[in-house]
């Protein structure tokens, strides 16, 4: 069997941001690795929201395979202004303090969600909170799981419906979710031994967006995205080269059912891999 870190080395596509079942994608570990196969990934990063669970699964099936797995998370944080922005955690090294941490923002979106269910009731919208726990089959619990219970029981024709007419933000079942800030998100990942990336800017990735954030201790920047086009991607590796910080890119994967998108979509230079583990050494030395 190759080792994963030679494989890697091989310089085939690899892609650093993708979901399994251990939040709100579609594909079970072993899935995960069978589309990481299929995709010929050499490197594949297992990004879950606000959890780790599906790490050591996805990084025990595919080392048989000869893919390296890097440990992440993609944490929901709020930035200054009180949005909320998604932060990568690349490389993490203790995941159990990573797991112990997140536990309690899983107990956070599970009273969110019972306090959305008793909204809907109050509502005249009947749906048992169990409904919603079978949507989620043991995730970290979301909106989208509500979606599904109400879609399931009847009361909307699709998850959109779903979100226009109660679950979106300022809708009458809407509950506002606890989050990290910017920079506890940050310090959360280095406290774990891991390297932060702001996922999927856009357009807030700018000089003036990026620099206070580099002071806090920003590791790194989601260039190649779904939702960057062309002038996008020119503008952030700009913005990544002028602050020093190491490029990141991935297909933000939620499953063969979650859409037309594909892992391995973006084609990321495993280069990007190589610059990223020399950030992390550095910070441990």
């Amino acid at each position: 069997m190759s080792d994963p870190g030679a494989v890697a080395a091989e310089r085939g596509h690899i892609d650093l941001h993708a979901h399994t079942t251990a939040s709100d994608g579609t594909a079970t570990p072993a899935q995960f690795v069978a589309a990481a196969v299929a995709a010929k990934l050499s490197a594949v990063a297992v990004t879950d929201h606000d959890t780790v669970a599906s790490v050591e699964e996805v990084t025990r099936l595919a080392a048989a395979e000869g893919i390296r797995v890097v440990a992440g998370v993609e944490l929901s944080v709020h930035d200054d202004l009180d949005r909320e922005v998604h932060l990568l955690g690349l490389h993490i090294e203790n995941l159990a303090l990573m797991e112990q941490t997140l536990i309690g923002l899983r107990d956070a979106r599970r009273i969110r969600a019972v306090g959305i269910v008793e909204k809907l009731n109050t509502l005249g919208v009947p749906l048992p909170f169990d409904d919603v726990l079978a949507q989620s089959d043991g995730a970290a619990i979301g909106r989208p799981h509500v979606a599904r219970a109400l879609m399931q029981a009847g009361h909307v024709s699709s998850l959109q419906e779903a979100f226009d007419r109660w679950l979106g933000g300022g809708k009458p079942a809407y509950v506002e979710k606890q989050r990290l800030r910017f920079a506890d998100g940050i310090a959360l990942v280095h406290r774990t031994g891991g390297i932060a990336v702001y996922a999927h800017p856009g357009a807030e990735a700018t000089r003036e967006r990026i620099e206070p954030l580099v002071a806090i201790g920003l590791d790194g920047v989601e260039v190649r995205h779904p939702s960057h086009g062309s002038e996008a991607i020119k503008r952030i590796k700009a913005l990544v080269a002028h602050f020093g910080l190491v490029p990141s890119g991935g297909s933000d994967w939620h499953g063969a059912a979650g859409g037309s998108r594909v892992l391995g979509c973006m084609q990321v230079n495993p280069e990007w891999l190589d610059l990223q583990l020399a950030r992390v050494a550095a910070q441990a030395a």
